[in-house]
């Protein structure tokens, strides 16, 4: 339905949310909901966008010139997301296209996320369990699954916005780790000394003294393949690495390389290069644990990144504000 059938503004959520979170936009809104959860094409989810004022989308629907283009009366797209590689951000503002995303709400419970890989991956906590389900533990051996250590060794954060700092301060303050990182631009002193007194180093220093190497980096022309074979081989042989960023960041194909020759010891993944898809490679690697980007799935975050979602789509479309724009200047 478009918006010349009511005098609401009509808009389209690309895929199933929480009950809860429809019924609220249905207050305002006429609303087209994807609640069987079909994953449109890019030519449907045009289909479906024609004639809306707004979208509620999720990282997965792509935002160009050429969809604004088809979508003449389109004002907000509003990510269930802290990403946003899926907007075109210059191509939105020159259409007048607010676009907006969900950062703050997911900081901490990603933060969690990263480090259960972490440590998932440093303790072999997978390898542990196929071990066992394939009923290979018969005895006691004093080298059966050798992991490394946490507590006390060196943690690189490559990428240290909300969610690096949060993971800075779980290492720093619950494993008493040193923290070293490498962002775009160094934090002021202030916050280097909340997240545990990271200390900000090249990133080819990052790689060749942390004992892990935590990826929460976003996907820029800048960061893509930012992890490649030649970064891989300043890395420790008994180094892990963690992506929670973006898939792209890591040049996955060099990384299972790397994996399956021992150059590093073991990985935690939970973004892919072409995800839903995995390199076949990586799935044949015993040591790196894989999670379908999850690290923000618990039920309170989820519940308010989409509540956070469409809190912006509400307000725009009927005050013109918004809580977290990518493109303020559209406000002005």
């Amino acid at each position: 339905m478009t918006a010349t059938h009511t005098d609401k503004p009509a808009i389209v959520i690309a895929r199933a949310i929480f009950p809860e979170v429809v019924e609220q936009l249905q207050q305002y809104f006429v609303v087209e909901s994807n609640q069987a959860n079909e994953s449109w094409s890019g030519t449907e989810f045009v289909k479906r966008l024609r004639g809306k004022h707004g979208a509620l989308t999720t990282g997965e629907q792509r935002i160009d010139a050429e969809v604004l283009a088809a979508c003449p009366d389109l004002k907000i797209c509003a990510n269930m997301a802290v990403g946003h590689d899926n907007f075109d951000l210059p191509a939105m503002t020159a259409a007048g296209v607010l676009a907006t995303n969900a950062p703050d709400v997911l900081t901490e419970t990603t933060a969690d996320g990263g480090f259960a890989l972490l440590m998932a991956a440093a303790r072999r906590i997978s390898e542990g369990e196929h071990f066992l389900r394939a009923g290979k533990w018969r005895e006691w051996s004093y080298d059966m699954l050798l992991g490394q250590d946490v507590h006390g060794t060196t943690l690189g954060i490559v990428g240290m916005g909300r969610i690096g700092q949060a993971i800075a301060r779980r290492g720093a303050r619950g494993f008493g780790m040193t923290v070293l990182y490498h962002n775009r631009s160094r934090l002021s002193a202030g916050k280097e000394q909340d997240a545990g007194g990271a200390r900000y180093v090249r990133l080819d220093e990052l790689l060749r003294r942390a004992d892990h190497v935590v990826l929460v980096a976003p996907l820029t022309p800048q960061t893509r393949h930012l992890i490649g074979a030649a970064e891989l081989a300043l890395m420790k042989p008994t180094a892990t690495l963690v992506n929670i960023g973006r898939g792209g960041v890591v040049d996955d194909a060099a990384l299972a390389a790397a994996l399956q020759a021992g150059q590093i010891a073991a990985a935690g993944l939970d973004v892919f290069e072409g995800e839903p898809s995995v390199h076949p490679a990586l799935l044949r690697c015993s040591n790196v644990v894989l999670t379908p980007h999850i690290a923000s799935a618990s039920a309170p975050t989820r519940l308010a990144m989409a509540r956070l979602a469409a809190d912006n789509l509400i307000d725009y479309l009927t005050r013109g504000t918004a809580r977290t724009p990518l493109n303020p200047e559209l406000l002005a």
